[in-house]
């Protein structure tokens, strides 16, 4: 009875200093006001603890950097839309894999039980993969036609067929099922919301709807509890929260062609070896022109000490006409088609089939490169800038689906700006121009328009040199191949070499500059 009733003191005591700790601790201030955050007392402005970004679902973590961007072998199909230039890009996330099979009949089944009445017929059609693309006037392709998509056994398989705006569209569906169940694992939006989908249409969860407050979930356990974090003003629980709680990610999205390709030569494989005392790597990858994806060296080999990886098959491509899988008993790459998303050696990023399996939709407009048509920082053509569309009663709408709608930003809106004077900034320097002296006829007498979207990487059907992540090629956005499917991007906020790390380089204060004068 006695060691009981000294468990039980210990565990009294243990709460008091427990309680005195927290009661001690001072809180934040403001560095330019001195007033307390998260002090009702104080005006309560609320401020999350500074935390770095988490990794979403099937990402990888990209550290951005500078890298010579385009062709690093000759031109041999005299494209000349891949001139070499120097480049940076920001660090970012990208899919592990291209989406699957199985991911993108997740998608279609959601879209099933949410739109299931008949006015979202056509919202249910205008998501299907079109299945046709299999289909050959001089080719049996039918099974493919017929059990590529659902049959379990091409569960893992890249989902294609895919439009660049079907791809994009998932993109947006992925971004608020990640989002709301991050909010119901967190107990601020009732945990029923995910079984009870059927038949809402509307009513779905949409991120940026829920941030401007224009949809209202239930709240869960923990937003009415007293031990919430998330307070109003008053010190009382809040249910809603914003991105400034840090519970929120970004939106899923294509990647740019320059992430794309970036994320693709997986340099970090080739950093030399550290050479001083503080364990920093050399800085000049740029100058390794690697050719294809799995490089480990100047001549694209990817070997161990022994030698035993020569002459395996790092892809799936076709070696030569006629050759798409080699001999029985002696198959090169073990598929006649697609192989599974997680087939073959990863990069130095540890992403799979960057070169090979199939090419992959990015968001860039397709143009003709020049020296001087991008950034050289965070590249991307395919800018329309828009803004939150405010109706008749200056506040958000949702559009049939429940995502707010956006409106294009006019050219009188920016007439005045510095950094851009148009809204729609797609044919930007493009070449197309009486300035130039040079026009294309972009959409008129040339293939090439302003729904031309850029295709990345080599296809189960390519040779080699498609495989190489410099190459580019185009299709229109409305457009599906058997050859084409897609991965995600996400953006990377705060500091761009990872988590836990710091940004900028920062040195230790001497103490004669800091002393009281």
């Amino acid at each position: 009875m006695r060691t009981n009733m000294n468990l039980k003191n210990l565990a009294i005591l243990s709460s008091c200093l427990a309680m005195a700790a927290a009661c001690s601790k001072k809180p934040e201030q403001s560095s330019v006001t001195g007033w307390n955050y998260n002090d009702k007392n104080m005006g309560g402005y609320q401020v999350a603890k500074e935390k770095e970004q988490h990794t979403g679902p099937g990402l990888v973590f990209v550290q951005g950097g500078t890298f010579t961007m385009g062709a690093t072998q000759e031109d041999v199909m005299s494209d000349w839309n891949n001139i070499p230039r120097r480049v940076t890009v920001n660090s970012f996330y990208i899919d592990q894999t291209e989406v699957a099979n199985i991911h993108y009949r997740e998608y279609l089944y959601w879209l099933n039980n949410v739109f299931e009445d008949d006015q979202y017929k056509a919202v249910r059609d205008a998501a299907l993969p079109d299945t046709l693309v299999w289909r050959s006037q001089l080719a049996f392709n039918e099974p493919m036609v017929e059990y590529y998509f659902r049959h379990p056994s091409y569960n893992y398989y890249p989902v294609v067929g895919v439009t660049w705006r079907q791809a994009h569209d998932f993109c947006l569906w992925r971004t608020d099922r990640v989002n709301e169940k991050a909010l119901v694992d967190k107990g601020y939006i009732n945990k029923n919301s995910l079984k009870n989908i059927q038949g809402l249409g509307q009513e779905n969860f949409n991120t940026k709807a829920y941030l401007m407050g224009e949809f209202q979930p239930t709240p869960g356990a923990a937003a009415k509890s007293k031990s919430n974090p998330l307070k109003n003003p008053n010190g009382t629980p809040r249910t809603q929260v914003t991105f400034e709680d840090g519970i929120l990610l970004p939106a899923y999205r294509l990647p740019t062609e320059a992430e794309w390709e970036y994320a693709a030569l997986g340099y970090i494989n080739q950093n030399p070896l550290p050479s001083s005392k503080d364990g920093k790597k050399g800085e000049e990858l740029i100058a390794n022109k690697q050719v294809y994806s799995w490089s480990n060296n100047v001549n694209g080999l990817r070997d161990t000490k022994h030698g035993s990886w020569q002459g395996t098959f790092m892809a799936n491509f076709k070696r030569g006409s006629g050759d798409n899988m080699g001999v029985a008993g002696g198959l090169n790459d073990n598929a006649v088609y697609t192989a599974p998303v997680t087939s073959f050696f990863p990069n130095g990023f540890g992403l799979y089939n960057m070169s090979g399996n199939v090419s992959e939709w990015v968001g860039d407009v397709y143009r003709p490169l020049s020296a001087e048509d991008v950034n050289d920082v965070a590249p991307f053509r395919g800018n329309k800038f828009e803004t939150v569309d405010m109706g008749k009663e200056n506040k958000p709408d949702r559009d049939s689906l429940g995502r707010i709608k956006y409106r294009a930003v006019t050219d009188e809106e920016s007439k005045n700006r510095r950094n851009y004077q148009k809204g729609d900034v797609i044919n930007y320097l493009d070449g197309d121009s009486s300035i130039a002296g040079i026009n294309y006829g972009y959409g008129k007498t040339t293939l090439i328009s302003n729904k031309s979207r850029v295709v990345k990487g080599g296809s189960w059907n390519d040779r080699a040199y498609w495989l190489s992540p410099g190459t580019r090629r185009f299709l229109e956005e409305d457009q599906a191949s058997s050859t084409i499917g897609f991965r995600c991007a996400m953006d990377r906020v705060g500091s761009p070499a990872g988590n836990g790390r710091q940004t900028g380089v920062s040195y230790k204060q001497r103490r004669q500059n800091t002393r009281k004068q």
